[in-house]
């Protein structure tokens, strides 16, 4: 893994909120910031009309030429598409582009012509059946940072009724692959699916909870004002930083492997989750 790599795949682990922006609307870029997301996506896939592509795909140039260019991501479309060649050649025109959002990922080689033609990062995005059958394969693809997934879409090709308890035993296998897979191959923990209902603060806040406690990095949004209740929920209550600090603290001065604190046996794996905890 190169150096341009890993160091993607480290600065994609920090970001736990990713805002979506249609490049048909690039004036919102500025806002997206503004709400306090770690990493904005600008969208040229599902959010633009096939008619109004090339008008979006020249906002996008514009913008990333211009003195008020900050940093972002592209989800652009699905590979083999004209619309993906298209897309390509523009990343090739956008130098200080962070990386690729390459929608509906199915292959390695999906991963390979993306990352070829744009020399940027890549996060593959799974929204098919055959997509999540060759997470594997793609893991070990170069270029590739992380992963993300489309539960819609995923839904309607796996017949599952979204709204239903299979639907959430279905998102949590998918997470719990997509976790597994990438701590095998090392790369950056995956973002979650969106949370369709930007209105439903709680129901967002307990969807955040779920998938942190499931080892996922950060989430995918696609309202501003969802970005302020994924950072609260990620927050740790003060419970559980307090417990953290004494096993840290009590460790460091005893020395010893397994102790007790407040009636719980601590030993190596809650020492290590300790300083997780407290290191973020």
């Amino acid at each position: 893994m190169d150096s341009v790599t890993n160091h993607t795949i480290n600065i994609t682990s920090q970001n736990k909120t990713w805002l979506f922006v249609p490049a048909t609307r690039i004036d919102r870029v500025a806002k997206a910031f503004a709400s306090g997301a770690d990493a904005v996506i600008v969208d040229l896939e599902d959010a633009v009309a096939l008619k109004d592509k090339a008008d979006a795909r020249k906002a996008l140039q514009q913008y990333h030429d211009s003195a008020d260019y900050q940093a972002i991501w592209v989800r652009i479309n699905k590979a083999g598409s004209e619309s993906f060649i298209k897309d390509i050649a523009l990343c090739q025109q956008m130098p200080n582009l962070v990386g690729v959002i390459l929608a509906k990922c199915e292959t390695p080689s999906d991963i390979e012509q993306a990352y070829q033609g744009s020399g940027l990062p890549i996060i593959a995005l799974i929204e098919s059946a055959i997509g999540l059958y060759h997470i594997d394969a793609m893991a070990k693809v170069s270029g590739l940072v992380g992963f993300s997934y489309g539960f819609l879409d995923l839904c309607n090709d796996l017949r599952v009724q979204v709204g239903t308890p299979a639907a959430d035993i279905t998102a949590n296998q998918i997470r719990y692959q997509l976790v597994l897979i990438s701590k095998v191959y090392e790369l950056a923990a995956p973002i979650d699916t969106v949370y369709p209902d930007f209105n439903d603060e709680i129901g967002l806040s307990a969807r955040v909870q779920l998938w942190s406690q499931m080892g996922m990095s950060g989430m995918l949004c696609i309202h501003p004002k969802q970005v302020a209740v994924v950072q609260q929920a990620l927050k740790p209550t003060d419970k559980a930083l307090s417990f953290a600090q004494r096993v840290v603290e009590e460790y460091e001065r005893s020395g010893q492997a397994v102790f007790e604190i407040d009636g719980q046996m601590v030993d190596a794996p809650v020492i290590e989750r300790s300083r997780q905890l407290l290191a973020k």
